[in-house]
């Protein structure tokens, strides 16, 4: 390991230091491994380690985290305060929304997910987005991810040591597990789906070869949201690349180009002898009879019933699911994050969820065309899937939600290298 001072330093006698820019160069892949450690607990043999995953990369980038703080030098944007602001409020407000909740069970659940969780993964989205070499080792992460997760399933499923429609109480686990690896590989769809654009030559075919092996991937875990956000994520970031570079019609042409591709692969495969057979996600979309009224709605119209009801503080924090009917059960949430911050933060919690998340978005369009294409391109790849998510899926405690917001507001962040010397001072004050 690199030393702060060099081989000079060791020489007169001068103790070895790790370098700190050697511990915070880990900031971007952590970050991408505590995003979709979920994922990647549904692979075979990773599900199998005597360890958490979850716990041991969140404890890992805390630190690494730090020393990026330190070895960069960081400039906030104009507009950043708002949102950012809006963002811990609605933290504060959800912990304070608890005193009135009705729930014990799913309140003592979430709780510690948006304490713990939620502030570190917006900071750890905010600082490795505005880090290029973090965002970049963040995406190479990624793109690893959906490799090994849609390779280890398909695999699984092959070998049958994987059972997508899970067996006994542990349903409900699952699917929501596979939903997740079905996530990670639809971001990782998108980043290679960047690199189409940006190649050249031989190398756009192999990173095109790799978007439609990760584009038929998201067919297995079985989630039909993520089939969908393969295809926003797939279609989307290239477009917005193009679009920055002022090649409109490159852009128009890409996002036509994908949808008549994947129209045309989903009925080669509906047409085939087996029909899609064995993937899951086409079994679920096209094989499945339909209720009467989707889930969701009803859950939808159930958020919207009692935001009006307990108006105008809202059921409290995890109050949703027994107020609703549904008793302890936090699977049961809104499923749209605007309804839930309505339903259980009342107004506040609506306004502030809008000054986050909606602010958010406004920030990182008004930015978008002040940064470099290939870091707003490679931001919505990692954002886009996730942003489907929040609409249709899962709650406020989930904390892949809060590092793609901080994502979003790093676009209005720059970070510069700073001396030896000083990151040596600050280490020795912190």
């Amino acid at each position: 390991m690199s030393v702060a001072g060099g081989p000079g330093a060791a020489s007169s006698g001068a103790p070895w230091r790790p370098d700190a820019a050697v511990l915070a160069a880990g900031s971007g892949a952590l970050a991408a491994v505590l995003q979709f450690a979920g994922a990647l607990k549904s692979v075979p043999g990773l599900a199998a380690l005597p360890f958490d995953l979850t716990a041991l990369a969140f404890v890992l980038l805390l630190p690494s985290l730090v020393m990026l703080l330190l070895v960069r030098r960081w400039r906030l944007g104009r507009g950043l305060a708002l949102p950012l602001a809006a963002a811990l409020g609605l933290v504060l407000w959800l912990v304070l929304a608890g005193a009135w909740s009705v729930s014990d069970e799913v309140l003592a659940e979430k709780l510690p997910g948006l304490v713990l969780l939620a502030p570190p993964m917006l900071l750890a989205g905010l600082l490795v987005g505005a880090d290029a070499p973090a965002l970049r080792r963040c995406c190479t992460a990624t793109l690893v991810v959906g490799v090994v997760v849609g390779g280890g399933i398909a695999w699984g499923v092959a070998t049958r040591q994987v059972v997508l429609g899970g067996s006994g109480g542990e349903v409900e686990l699952v699917r929501v597990q596979y939903q997740l690896a079905g996530l990670a590989i639809a971001c990782a769809a998108g980043l290679a789906a960047v690199r189409v654009a940006e190649a050249r030559g031989a190398w756009r075919l192999a990173w095109l070869a790799l978007t439609a092996a990760l584009a038929a991937a998201v067919l297995v875990p079985g989630g039909r949201l993520a089939l969908l956000a393969a295809g926003l994520g797939v279609a989307g970031a290239p477009a917005l690349y193009w679009t920055l570079r002022g090649r409109w019609l490159m852009a128009l042409g890409w996002v036509g180009a994908m949808l008549a591709a994947g129209l045309l692969g989903l009925g080669l495969l509906l047409a085939s002898p087996r029909g899609g057979a064995g993937l899951r996600t086409l079994e679920r979309v096209f094989g499945e009879p339909n209720t009467a009224t989707p889930a969701r709605l009803i859950l939808w119209r159930e958020a919207l019933r009692w935001g009006g009801k307990a108006a105008p503080l809202g059921l409290g924090t995890g109050g949703f699911p027994p107020a609703a009917g549904f008793g302890e059960r936090r699977g049961m949430y809104p499923h749209n994050h605007a309804l839930e911050a309505l339903a259980e933060g009342g107004l506040p919690g609506l306004v502030l969820w809008l000054g986050a998340f909606g602010g958010g978005v406004v920030l990182a369009l008004r930015q978008a065309p002040r940064v470099a294409p290939g870091r707003a391109a490679r931001v919505a790849a990692l954002t886009l899937p996730v942003a489907m998510t929040v609409m249709v899926s899962t709650d406020l405690g989930n904390r892949m939600a809060w590092f793609a917001l901080g994502l979003l507001l790093s676009l209005a962040v720059e970070a510069e290298a700073v001396e030896a010397e000083a990151v040596e001072a600050g280490a020795r004050d912190v």
